[in-house]
């Protein structure tokens, strides 16, 4: 790779999650509805898989209890607006922090009357003013209430002036000229430099002045505790040896209670997550397809088998224990004998036919007990994954394929087109939502998801796909075919996966010498063998345009600082998250690198080093437009043209399966929607 790059910050960086949840979905039908036919039915069915929650009314629910939830690790940072911090960061924020508007199933922005009695734009000339009215009861734990001052405070640290602030981002409050006071009591009115489209996404959430007046206390000070909560929970406290972060019903808290005394988060990998589930160690957990399926099949024939399946759980432990065989493959006690029998009468000369026949029957016997113990310690299993409920939805994540644009072939945009449109992008879909039990569909756009609100399919704009087509394109671009044995390897030779690499003597192109082979680094471990089984469909389908592509697995908690912010790659596959901001929040993904003092560049989070002035003028013009309408026109111009820079090539929207137990309301699988923390309890 050439030319090294200024990175200044993580992978996460000014994109956040709407969805702070490991699922996405409200309990209703996700494939038919009666009436669609075609692209109408697709999307209905794509839109059906936004969200899938157990819900229930408040009534129906009791108030105590413990909820165990795992995470994938423990955040680095409760502070949402440092460059460590994550999706964890984000679930917890939403939970005690003030949210001024939450986010819906659709990805859109709603009032969230909890902090505000209204939120609404004032005045468009000769500047931008929006005027908060906040609820009159909305108060920190320490008594303080909700103020002008946090939000003056919240401003001043992340408008970006204040260099001692170590923020991640300052997008829209860097817009702001001034925060001051209302004419009425617990108004805030906050003044623009210029028009800003996204302004329903600042101070959310709200951090405390006691957090972000001072710098060493937004750097240090919110890192393991919050001085003060303001949300239906509070952070009781992060213990980093048992991996949990407990949340806490907050008494300060003025809307309607939290019906949970505490919700725990609970880092556990996602092999370990079964188990986790079996053991009553957790009621809520992402699983994978495979032990989604186990769940959903365990549920369905609980419901098929009647009285059988009523039986107390410890009658089934109790089986499996007294079912079992005594030791050993050769059975039990009455084995063993029979075993000695027959030695001794071989021994001895006689006639060991009875013997014989004693230890075939006693070897019987004893495989029947073995069955029948496993039968049981499998029907036990099965009555206890019975009490869970997989919810299935798309998560508010989107998986794309990164095109380097350093890398000396793909410098050239032909060769760009040429890869993206050899995929087959809705075979790389299916290969992801088929097993998770989704409606298969391909993602058309790099700035909003599947049943968002304002989606469309842009991916026109690359123009017309198939093998034909880029094989022209590299026969323009002057790449020439020879036959090299090179298609399809992986450094370290292995293929795994279930997938085995293309592999033979395929006609890999060439120009001045060199053959147009492509480094594709991929994470290892078992949480990224979803991206190295799309790797290896990617590997397969240039193989035929005469592209070989050479998987290089890599360490994957260096994944992203040794390799994708380095620049030291060709293809690459990782997710962004969706958004509700995609004026603002997408704008680092692809804005076009800058040169800085060097001989660097900066690239913001743009980590294909594909840009162009008109994706850049188009975002920032969608930034201002306050018209929604216009707003949308704009952000699918911009759409376009980012399909046809051909950096970032979107896959699919990934799946997000998750496990909680039935008597549990409230949780699931949000998408993108904020979930409503209070909601969360048992059922009576």
């Amino acid at each position: 790779m050439s030319g090294a790059s200024a990175i200044p910050g993580p992978a996460r960086g000014p994109r956040r999650f709407a969805a702070l949840a490991v699922g996405t979905a409200l309990l209703v039908p996700l494939f038919a509805v009666a009436g669609c036919t075609g692209s109408e039915d697709r999307d209905r069915k794509a839109a059906g898989a936004a969200q899938s929650v157990a819900t229930a009314r408040r009534a129906q629910l009791t108030s105590g209890g413990t909820a165990t939830w795992a995470v994938d690790r423990l955040p680095e940072t409760l502070n949402v607006y440092q460059f460590d911090a994550d999706r964890v960061t984000d679930r917890v924020a939403s939970a005690v922090l003030p949210m001024l508007f939450t986010i819906d199933a659709h990805g859109r922005p709603q009032l969230n009357t909890d902090y505000l009695r209204s939120a609404e734009i004032t005045a468009r000339e000769p500047r931008q003013t929006v005027l908060y009215t906040l609820h009159p009861d909305a108060a920190w734990s320490d008594g303080e209430p909700v103020a002008a001052a946090d939000f003056v405070a919240q401003w001043k640290a992340l408008a970006g002036e204040d260099k001692a602030y170590w923020s991640a981002r300052n997008a829209g409050y860097d817009r702001i000229e001034n925060v001051t006071r209302g004419a009425e009591p617990g108004q805030v009115e906050v003044t623009f430099t210029k028009p800003y489209a996204d302004w329903k996404s600042l101070f959310s959430p709200l951090y405390p002045r006691s957090v972000t007046s001072e710098a060493d206390r937004f750097n240090d000070g919110a890192r393991d505790e919050l001085p003060a909560a303001a949300g239906p929970f509070r952070v009781e406290g992060i213990d980093r040896e048992a991996g949990t972060v407990t949340l806490v019903r907050n008494d300060a808290w003025w809307g309607e209670p939290a019906l949970l005394d505490r919700l725990v988060l609970s880092a556990v990998p996602r092999d370990e997550r079964r188990a986790g589930l079996l053991a009553g160690d957790l009621d809520i957990a992402e699983v994978g397809p495979d032990d989604a399926d186990g769940i959903t099949a365990a549920g369905a024939a609980r419901g098929t088998e009647g009285e059988q399946q009523e039986r107390p759980e410890n009658d089934a432990k109790n089986d499996a224990k007294g079912a079992a065989p005594a030791d050993g493959p050769g059975g039990g006690p009455a084995t063993t004998d029979a075993l000695h029998e027959l030695a001794t009468a071989r021994l001895a000369g006689a006639d060991a036919a009875g013997a014989t026949e004693r230890f075939a029957h006693a070897h019987a016997e004893a495989q029947r007990a073995r069955e029948r113990a496993f039968a049981t310690r499998e029907e036990a299993v099965r009555q206890r994954l019975a009490g869970f409920t997989v919810h299935r939805a798309y998560d508010a994540a989107y998986t794309h394929l990164a095109l380097n644009g350093q890398s000396p072939a793909l410098a050239d945009e032909r060769v760009r087109w040429a890869v993206a449109r050899a995929l087959d992008r809705k075979e790389l879909a299916a290969q992801v939502h088929d097993p998770a039990g989704l409606p298969t569909r391909a993602l058309g756009s790099h700035l909003r998801v599947l049943g968002q609100t304002g989606y469309r399919d842009n991916s026109d704009a690359l123009g017309s796909s198939g093998t034909d087509s880029a094989a022209a394109l590299l026969e323009e671009a002057g790449w020439l075919r020879e036959d090299v044995k090179a298609a399809g390897k992986e450094e370290d030779g292995g293929a795994d996966d279930g997938r085995a690499p293309a592999a033979g003597s395929t006609p890999v192109r060439a120009k001045d010498g060199t053959s147009l082979e492509l480094r594709f680094v991929l994470p290892e471990g078992p949480e990224a063998a979803e991206l190295r089984r799309t790797g290896r469909s990617i590997v397969e389908m240039l193989a035929p345009i005469g592209v070989a592509a050479e998987i290089v697995k890599v360490d994957r908690e260096t994944f992203f600082t040794d390799h994708i912010a380095r620049g030291d790659f060709d293809l690459a596959l990782f997710s962004w998250p969706a958004t509700a901001y995609p004026a603002t929040d997408a704008k680092p993904l692809f804005t076009k690198p800058r040169p800085i003092p060097g001989g660097e560049a900066l690239i913001e989070q743009n980590y294909t080093r594909v840009g162009t002035d008109h994706i850049d003028q188009l975002l920032d013009q969608a930034a201002g437009e306050l018209d929604e309408e216009e707003h949308d026109k704009i952000l699918n111009r911009a759409d376009a043209r980012i399909w046809a820079a051909a950096g970032s090539v979107p896959l699919y929207q990934r799946p997000q399966l998750v496990a909680v137990r039935n008597d549990l309301a409230g949780a699931g699988a949000f998408g993108l929607a904020t979930p409503r923390w209070q909601d969360i309890g048992y059922r009576k």
